[in-house]
């Protein structure tokens, strides 16, 4: 089997890719510092800990696969350019999600009683827009490698992770708040505004 180098490991394409993949992962690395511990809550229910490995393991696959040359996509450079401004999108949205929950945002699902139903920023449009944009980034990053089996790896991760993870946020939030946040569930959708 043939190797081929993709271009995000190639001077000067990795000057584009790997500043902003170091600015999108860098705060969530540190997030997930901060958060060691609180994974073990019961309203997190493990996914805190499914999401570290899953993600970090499919990140590592798509690293890995890369390299095949059977499985490469047409266009490297497109798909670099469009990978990369998929992953600065995901941070972006990542950041807005940040400032919007402010000292709500955690690792791990922790819903207190009394904590208010936040639906600013970009919460007014969708009621999990952190996970879309964990889609974007780890999407972002497949499409950078320029690898089929790559992107389909980095796409079946966050479908995986997130769907266990939004079925326990959200029975906590529920559970913990109640009627306020079934009415925000009742007007808005879960990942993709009006859509999904």
């Amino acid at each position: 089997m043939r190797i081929s180098i993709p271009l995000l490991f190639c001077w000067p394409w990795a000057l584009l890719f790997w500043p902003v993949f170091a600015w999108v992962f860098v705060p969530e690395f540190l997030l997930i510092q901060r958060s060691k511990g609180l994974g073990s809550s019961s309203q997190d229910r493990g996914t805190l800990k499914l999401i570290i490995m899953v993600n970090n393991l499919a990140l590592w696959a798509g690293a890995a696969v890369s390299f095949l040359s059977p499985f490469s996509a047409p266009w490297p450079k497109t798909l670099l350019i469009s990978g990369t401004a998929l992953l600065l999108a995901g941070g972006i949205l990542r950041r807005a999600c940040f400032a919007a929950l402010g000292e709500y945002f955690k690792g791990a699902v922790i819903v207190t009683p009394g904590q208010p139903v936040i639906q600013s920023g970009p919460y007014r449009l969708v009621r999990h827009p952190s996970y879309a944009a964990g889609f974007m980034v780890l999407g972002g990053v497949g499409v950078a490698f320029g690898n089929w089996l790559s992107m389909a790896i980095l796409f079946a991760a966050p479908c995986l992770v997130y769907t266990f993870r939004i079925r326990a946020e959200e029975k906590a939030l529920l559970e913990t708040i109640g009627e306020p946040y079934r009415l925000y569930m009742s007007r808005t959708k879960r990942l993709i505004p009006f859509l999904l």
